[in-house]
């Protein structure tokens, strides 16, 4: 994917990230999904599906194809509830720019991260980032319901 992003002209790094995280964004279809672990570029290339952290791994792909040093990050989002919105954890992608250090490019909602992104950890491999994991023990019937909201103050 990333070869088709390398225009004979002269492009800006910065700019030809964009355009990759856009094109991730508008191309490939969001989908919710609850399985763990990640899929490769290939796989989420070649189904033209997949999760956040799928598409954040695709984009780290691509960028380390161009010989840019990536990082997958993993934190919240700062957006109203939606259908694709239940307050879960997000996941998108770090590059490093010398000079301008580590910036922030989210293909999920094709744009560059900002002030909605809240970073809990990053790593170089999305597999040194584990999900938060747990266990609930009640009576029978019991039920546990358990949300995220993330607000600005």
């Amino acid at each position: 994917m990333a070869k088709q992003w390398q225009p004979d002209e002269r492009i800006q790094t910065y700019t030809l990230l964009h355009r990759i995280c856009t094109h991730i964004h508008q191309t490939l279809s969001y989908q919710l999904r609850e399985a763990p672990g990640v899929q490769t570029a290939e796989q989420t290339l070649a189904s033209g599906t997949g999760s956040c952290r799928d598409f954040a791994v695709l984009f780290m792909a691509a960028a380390r194809h161009l010989g840019i040093a990536s990082r997958f990050v993993s934190g919240y989002l700062h957006a109203p509830p939606s259908a694709n919105n239940l307050g879960a954890t997000h996941a998108w992608a770090e590059v490093y720019l010398p000079g301008a250090g580590w910036k922030g490019f989210d293909p999920t909602i094709g744009k560059i991260a900002g002030t909605d992104h809240f970073a809990v950890a990053v790593a170089r491999l999305p597999e040194s980032v584990p999900p938060i994991a747990g266990s609930f023990v009640g009576a029978p019937g019991s039920r546990l319901d358990v949300g995220v909201w993330v607000t600005m103050c």
